[in-house]
């Protein structure tokens, strides 16, 4: 029984970390020779087992039932339909406002697979599956995750803002996460923001910072903050009011 309470608190702390790792792979490796889908291949190896992982331990943990499952796959699916209402347009993006409040409500191990998997969804949906997917499950993962962490407020608008704040900030880490892992690729080989192999942590930072600003990568996670910012106002009343009741008697809203 220790041994699993030990696994279930330390699942969701190993797979944030290896995430980071993983994105931040240009500013540490010397590796010349890496391709995306041979990144992505490793990362799917790395991740799917986590993912699993993970979402067993949320369930064995707090002893929900096939209704909280259900609930879970609910979210899931409303989730990817909603991305393909935006996603890819300007930096508009819809289904980050449920990755949010489900967080929020369910806490963090929750708030990882519903970002994580509605992701995976779409992009089987959407026919959006290359070496970018594995990635996004990740990064949208970590800002469910993330979003469980923040302090339950006695005033529902305080909590709404207090999402919103987050949502802004998460929609540029989201930004600067997925470009970061691709950059080597994208910048191309030569040029003043290329990827140096072996040139060290701070050239590569400088470079990276120098791309992230120069490529419009800021403009399009600012479209992504305000849709997701807007979304919040006009639904997180309500939803967290829903959620809410379904998450007390199923003890999930117990930080896990």
């Amino acid at each position: 029984m220790r041994i699993l309470k030990l696994v279930n608190s330390l699942i969701l702390p190993i797979t944030a970390l290896t995430a980071l790792a993983i994105f931040s792979w240009p500013l540490y490796t010397v590796n010349e020779s890496q391709t995306e889908s041979s990144l992505a291949q490793t990362v799917f190896v790395i991740l799917i087992p986590l993912l699993i992982t993970l979402v067993l331990s949320t369930f064995t943990s707090t002893g929900v039932d096939s209704r909280q499952l259900a609930l879970l796959g609910v979210l899931i699916a409303i989730n990817a339909v909603i991305r393909m209402l935006g996603a890819g347009f300007g930096g508009i993006e819809t289904s980050f406002f449920l990755i949010v409040i489900s967080g929020f409500v369910f806490r963090p191990k929750f708030g990882f697979a519903v970002g994580s998997l509605s992701m995976l969804v779409s992009g089987l949906l959407t026919g959006g599956v290359g070496p970018w997917l594995p990635f996004q499950m990740m990064a949208a993962g970590l800002i469910g995750a993330g979003a469980g962490l923040l302090p339950r407020m006695k005033h529902r608008w305080i909590e709404t803002t207090s999402l919103i704040v987050y949502a802004v900030i998460s929609s540029y880490v989201y930004g600067i996460l997925m470009t970061l892992w691709n950059w080597p690729f994208l910048a191309g080989v030569g040029t003043s923001l290329s990827y140096e192999p072996g040139g060290g942590f701070e050239t590569n930072v400088v470079k990276f910072i120098q791309y992230q600003l120069l490529s419009g990568g800021l403009a399009w996670d600012t479209g992504r903050a305000i849709t997701t910012s807007v979304l919040l106002v006009l639904t997180a009343p309500a939803l967290l009011a829903a959620l809410d009741r379904a998450a007390r008697p199923a003890r999930l809203a117990v930080a896990n």
